[in-house]
């Protein structure tokens, strides 16, 4: 085969997909899932059934349970793994990095613990790695059909950025690249928070209005919270930030619109797919009041997901703040 031969850390539904993609741009994936049972899935009925179900995986496709397998040979890693869980994965990854291999965070999230984005973790566990985020609005099942998609991949060095966008962009998805490592993960981590607002708010029934109004005030604040960080206001507006804001506060196949959904009905969350935005919530919050950024809607979500309020009251909330100007 020719191409490159990449790595892709996480047998679900994202890393799966990626995995598909880089199969399917020529390279050679070497994907690696720590659930046995869903590696063998992969490599005897071509299928993941648990995270994918209902999708035929290209049969040269195959999945691996060593971590020094994986990885070995490998010019770029794509850690594909749940946000919260980056830390531990790039520990054990760690001792069997290839020296001087791009790794690429296709999470989203900030860290729960620390407060930090998820390069933050790559660049203190994986030094001798340059760290890169892949970002936009794309739904797994919607990449391993051959879909067409567009992504963000964003560098610190804009020449990294567009070498990683070229090997990684496929005849179906395609990818820019950017050297807002900041802006690009900002936006990812905040609209998962923002889609919870948008799925409970849908969930009790407020309206379409309300939904619109909803949306687009929590842009503004992920464009506050963004400029905090030092984040670029047209990354915001791109693929990472507006793009994928756009995809998750609109669709129940969203995890973050679908968890929000389910409060709103009054229903039980229990057992629902992970939604990253759930622990990204609280975090946000507290980043926010720290810096003093006013961040309503986060602070709203992080409140509605502790328990402290309801779903009226939330709303309540929001529309008996002072009135001022839009662009305020």
């Amino acid at each position: 085969m020719s191409g490159e031969r990449i790595a892709v850390l996480g047998g679900g539904a994202w890393g799966t997909a990626l995995a598909l993609a880089t199969l399917h741009g020529g390279n050679e994936p070497r994907l690696w899932a720590r659930d046995r049972h869903t590696a063998d899935a992969i490599n005897r009925l071509h299928e993941n059934p648990r995270y994918l179900p209902g999708i035929r995986l290209d049969e040269a496709l195959t999945a691996k349970t060593e971590l020094a397998v994986a990885l070995a040979g490998t010019s770029c890693v794509l850690l594909a793994t749940p946000a919260q869980t980056l830390r531990a994965l790039c520990r054990e990854a760690a001792p069997h990095m290839p020296a001087g291999a791009p790794a690429v965070v296709c999470a989203k999230g900030i860290e729960a613990t620390t407060g930090l984005l998820l390069s933050g973790i790559v660049e203190e566990l994986l030094p001798q790695n340059p760290v890169a985020a892949l970002s936009g609005p794309s739904f797994a099942a919607d990449v391993s059909r051959g879909l067409p998609t567009a992504v963000t991949v964003a560098a610190r060095d804009e020449a990294l950025a567009a070498h990683l966008a070229a090997l990684l962009s496929t005849p179906h998805l395609r990818c820019y690249s950017t050297d807002d490592l900041t802006g690009v993960e900002i936006g990812g981590a905040l609209k998962n928070v923002m889609a919870i607002a948008a799925g409970a708010a849908a969930g009790a029934e407020l309206g379409a209005s309300a939904q619109a109004a909803l949306v687009t005030r929590g842009f503004v604040e992920l464009r506050r919270i963004g400029a905090a960080f030092g984040a670029r206001p047209e990354t915001l507006m791109g693929l990472s930030g507006l793009g994928d804001l756009i995809l998750s506060c609109g669709s129940s196949r969203s995890r973050n619109f679908a968890y929000g959904l389910a409060l709103g009905r009054g229903e039980s969350v229990e057992g629902l797919p992970l939604a990253e935005g759930v622990a990204t919530a609280k975090i946000a919050a507290e980043l926010a009041r720290k810096r003093a950024i006013d961040a309503p809607i986060v602070q709203a979500v992080a409140a509605l997901l502790a328990g402290r309020i309801k779903v009226p009251e939330a709303v309540e909330s929001l529309l008996s703040r002072p009135l001022k100007s839009e662009d305020a």
